[in-house]
C-alpha cells in the first residue's frame, strides 16, 4: 500500500489522533492572496453572460440523455442530450457564477470571521462554488486554440476582475492533447480548461489538512460548472487521468506547489454563428504537439514573505502524481462501488421530491453557509429532504473519466465507462432531527426502491446529542438543524481500484456532492452549511459501518433558518 492508504487513515483518526504539525497556528498577517496575481500581463474583461430562467436547477441534475439544449439560434429549448456549444459569452457566465465575486458577506453569524467582515482587506466575498475555508485555491486556465474568440494561447481567470489575463500566445492546444492521451475524449476540440491547485493558498491555513479539503474543492467547482452548464444542454465532462508534469511545465509551474486536478475540453461554437447552431471550427485532424519546449513565462507574485512547505501534503501531491496518466481500465471501479442498502432494516418512503424550478444562476448566487442560522422550530418538509438526497445523489455521478458518470452520446474511452452503467461510489446517511412526517434517528438512503427513493432506518431515536458531541467547531449547533446528510466513500477500495490517484476522485466526488447540496438547499428555500469538523470515528460507530470500508467525509447540515436575520445587502451583480 502507497502514502494516500496512509493518509486516508490519519484523516480518519484525525478527530483523535492530531495530524502532525500538532502545534501549527497560521500566521494571517502573512497570508496569501485568494487567488493568484500576475503583474503587467494583458488583462480581457469577460461579459457577464446571460442565463435563461427556464434552466432549471432539476435540468442541472438531471442525467445527461434527459437534460434540455439551449439552442439560442432557434430561440427555444428542447431534449435531447449535451448537444449544445459554448461560446465566450456562455464561458463568462459560467466563471462569473462558479469562481467570480458575487456580493459581499456582510451578515451577522455565528462564525469565528465575523469581526473581520466590516474590514475591507479581510472582506468576504461571496461565489456560487463553495470551498473549504472560504480560501478558494483552485486556478483557472483556459488554453485556447484557434476557433475561440480571443488569439490561441493560455489564460488565467482573475476571478477579482472577472477578467482573463493572458499568460502565453500561441496554440499550445496540440500539446494539452498530448498530454491527455489518445484514448480520451476532447480530441475533437482546440479549446480546454485546466484547473490547477495552489497548495499554500490553503495549507498556510489548514497545513497537513489541506491535500483532503482542495481536492473537494476541485470537485464542488467541477460541479457547480456541471450543474450550470447541464441545465443548458452544454458538456462538461472533467478528465481526472492525463500527464500531469506535462501541463504543470506548460503552465510554468512547480509540481510540488501547484498540483493540475481536472481538465475540461470545451466544444466551441464557430465564431460566424451562434452556439447551437451546430457548427463549429474545432479542428477535424488535431495538430501534432508542439515540437519545441514551451512554457508560460510569467510568475505569480506571491504575497506571504514566508511560504512553509508540509510533509504530509507533498508526499500526497508525490503520490498522486505518479502514473498519473495511467487511466484505470473499463470497469475498474466496480468493486470500489457503494454498498447496496441493508433490505433488513425498516423502510420509510419518501414524498416525490420538491421541484427545483428555480434557474442555475439565481440557486448559485443565493447560495451561502447558514453558520449558526438554523431554527429547530420551523421542520424540514419531508419534500425537501428528498429533494436534497436525490440532488445529493446525482452529484456523485462526476461524468469524464472519473468512471461515475458518462453521457450517453459520447464514445466509451477506456476507464470512462461499464457495460452496465455508471459507478455510484458514494452511499448517503441522514441523521433526521426535525423533519416533518420522517421521526427522528439515523438512516440511510435508498434511492432505487421499485416504489421510488425511500429512507431505510438504521437507528431510532433524536440524533441531535451525539452530532453536537462529536462536532469540534461552535459555528453551528447542529441539533437545530432540520437533518444532517453525510456522504460515505469507501476510500481504501477505491484506492486499491484504481491507484494512489483516486484519492483525488473520492474527494472530488464528495465535493460534489456537497455543491450540488448547497445548491438545492438554496432553490429550496432552505439554509445549509457542509463541515469537515467532526469525529469521522464516531460516525463509523454509529452507523455500524466497521469492515465496510465506508468513510464518512464530510456532514451536510440542511434546515429553515431563523426569521429575519441581520445582514446587509452588498451585491456587486
Amino acid at each position: 500500500m502507497g502514502y494516500a492508504h496512509e493518509y486516508a487513515t490519519a484523516i480518519m483518526h484525525r478527530g483523535r489522533i492530531p495530524m502532525e504539525p500538532t502545534d501549527f497556528v497560521p500566521d494571517w498577517a502573512d497570508g496569501p492572496r485568494k487567488g493568484k496575481f500576475y503583474p503587467g500581463v494583458e488583462r480581457v474583461p469577460l461579459p457577464d453572460g446571460d442565463y435563461p430562467a427556464a434552466a432549471s436547477l432539476d435540468d442541472g441534475l438531471r442525467p445527461a440523455g434527459d437534460r434540455p439544449v439551449d439552442d439560442r439560434a432557434a430561440g427555444d429549448r428542447t431534449t435531447g442530450g449535451f448537444d449544445g456549444q459554448f461560446d465566450l459569452a456562455a464561458l463568462a457566465g459560467m466563471l462569473r457564477d462558479s469562481y467570480g465575486l458575487t456580493g459581499r458577506r456582510l451578515g451577522v453569524q455565528a462564525n469565528t470571521d465575523l469581526s473581520a467582515l466590516p474590514h475591507y482587506p479581510l472582506a468576504n466575498w461571496s461565489r456560487g462554488s463553495a470551498s473549504g475555508g472560504g480560501l478558494y485555491p483552485v486556478t483557472l486556465y483556459w488554453i485556447s486554440g484557434a476557433s475561440g474568440p480571443l488569439t490561441p494561447g493560455v489564460h488565467h481567470y482573475s476571478a477579482r476582475h472577472h477578467a482573463l489575463e493572458r499568460l502565453l500566445t500561441g496554440d499550445v492546444t496540440g500539446l494539452v492533447r498530448d498530454a491527455l492521451g489518445p484514448a480520451a475524449p476532447g480530441a475533437d476540440t482546440d479549446q480546454y480548461f485546466v484547473l490547477g491547485v495552489k497548495y499554500w493558498q490553503n495549507a498556510f491555513k489548514y497545513n497537513s489538512f489541506s491535500f483532503h479539503a482542495v481536492s473537494m474543492d476541485v470537485g464542488a467547482c467541477l460541479q457547480t460548472w456541471r450543474m450550470w452548464a447541464g441545465a443548458r444542454g452544454l458538456a462538461v465532462e472533467p478528465l481526472l487521468w492525463f500527464d500531469e508534469e506535462r501541463l504543470a511545465r506548460l503552465l510554468g509551474v512547480d509540481s510540488q506547489e501547484e498540483g493540475v486536478f481536472a481538465v475540461v475540453p470545451l466544444r466551441w461554437a464557430d465564431q460566424g454563428g451562434p452556439a447551437g447552431s451546430g457548427t463549429s471550427t474545432s479542428p477535424a485532424a488535431p495538430a501534432a504537439p508542439t515540437p519545441t519546449p514551451v512554457r508560460v513565462r510569467p510568475r505569480d507574485s506571491e504575497r506571504s514573505r514566508r511560504v512553509l512547505s508540509f510533509e504530509a501534503l507533498r508526499a500526497m501531491q508525490t503520490a498522486t502524481l505518479g502514473h498519473a496518466r495511467a487511466r484505470p481500465a473499463a470497469g475498474a471501479l466496480r468493486p470500489a462501488a457503494a454498498l447496496p442498502p441493508d433490505q433488513g432494516r425498516l423502510v420509510r418512503p419518501l414524498p416525490a421530491a420538491r421541484p427545483m424550478d428555480l434557474d442555475v444562476r439565481s440557486a448559485l448566487r443565493r447560495r451561502r453557509s447558514s453558520f449558526g442560522r438554523f431554527a429547530a422550530g420551523s421542520p424540514v418538509t419531508a419534500e425537501q429532504l428528498a429533494a436534497c438526497l436525490a440532488a445529493a445523489d446525482a452529484g456523485a455521478l462526476l461524468g469524464g473519466d472519473s468512471g461515475t458518470g458518462h453521457p450517453p452520446h459520447l464514445p466509451h474511452p477506456a476507464g470512462t465507462a461499464t457495460p452496465d452503467g455508471p459507478v455510484q461510489l458514494a452511499k448517503l446517511y441522514a441523521f433526521v432531527n426535525h423533519v416533518a412526517d420522517v421521526p427522528p434517528g439515523s438512516y440511510e438512503y435508498d434511492p432505487h426502491q421499485p416504489d421510488g427513493p425511500a429512507l431505510r432506518q438504521v437507528t431510532p431515536g433524536s440524533p441531535g446529542e451525539f452530532l453536537q458531541r462529536n462536532y469540534f467547531l461552535a459555528n453551528y449547533n447542529l441539533e437545530q438543524a432540520g437533518v444532517v446528510l453525510v456522504p460515505t466513500v469507501r476510500t481504501t477500495a477505491v484506492l486499491g481500484a484504481v491507484g494512489e490517484r483516486g484519492y483525488r476522485l473520492v474527494n472530488a466526488v464528495v465535493g460534489a456532492i456537497a455543491q450540488a447540496v448547497y445548491t438545492a438547499s438554496a432553490a429550496l428555500d432552505l439554509g445549509c452549511g457542509v463541515a469537515l469538523g467532526f469525529d469521522n470515528v464516531s460516525y463509523v460507530e454509529e452507523l455500524g459501518l466497521r469492515g465496510t470500508e465506508e468513510a464518512p467525509l464530510l456532514i451536510m447540515m440542511i434546515g429553515n433558518e431563523r426569521p429575519r436575520p441581520a445582514d446587509f445587502r452588498f451585491e456587486i451583480v
